[in-house]
């Protein structure tokens, strides 16, 4: 589940996207496209495009709402507060500051924007969830 502490990820942010991406569209997959397009904010065409094998613009919010359809999963909110917090507690374990994260990161966010999305006090992609979380569990190690 993405939003578990991670203290390894694989080679790259794409390779990262797409294991989490397998995992939402196992659980569309199971759940059915119409319950999860009524009970998410997903759009129709992004979990299409998941079941499609793509990896479609989606919010850490919504990413959130599908996992919480899993059996035995929290809430979304709880799901998105635990995925930003275990951030938070990798860049301490990892002893880094958004200013390392920023000079890791292969997005255009400055330090600032780091940090207020990890802080939820902007909202997140679910793109710009996994490259941090690349950077952070990645330097981790």
């Amino acid at each position: 589940m993405f939003y578990e502490q991670r203290t390894s990820v694989p080679e790259t942010a794409a390779d990262l996207r797409a294991e989490y991406d397998d995992q939402l569209a196992s659980i569309v997959d199971r759940r059915g496209l119409e319950t999860v397009a009524e009970r998410t904010s997903a759009d129709r065409d992004a979990l299409e495009a998941l079941l499609a094998g793509e990896s479609p613009a989606l919010s850490l919010e919504a990413a959130a709402e599908i996992q919480a359809l899993e059996e035995g999963e929290p809430d979304a909110e709880t799901i998105e507060t635990m995925a930003c917090e275990h951030l938070l507690l990798g860049m301490t374990t990892a002893v880094l500051d958004v200013d390392a994260v920023e000079s890791h990161l292969e997005l255009e966010l400055d330090a600032k924007e780091v940090q207020q999305k990890i802080e939820r006090r902007a909202p997140m992609s679910f793109e710009e969830y996994v490259h941090l979380q690349h950077v952070i569990a990645g330097r981790a190690r």
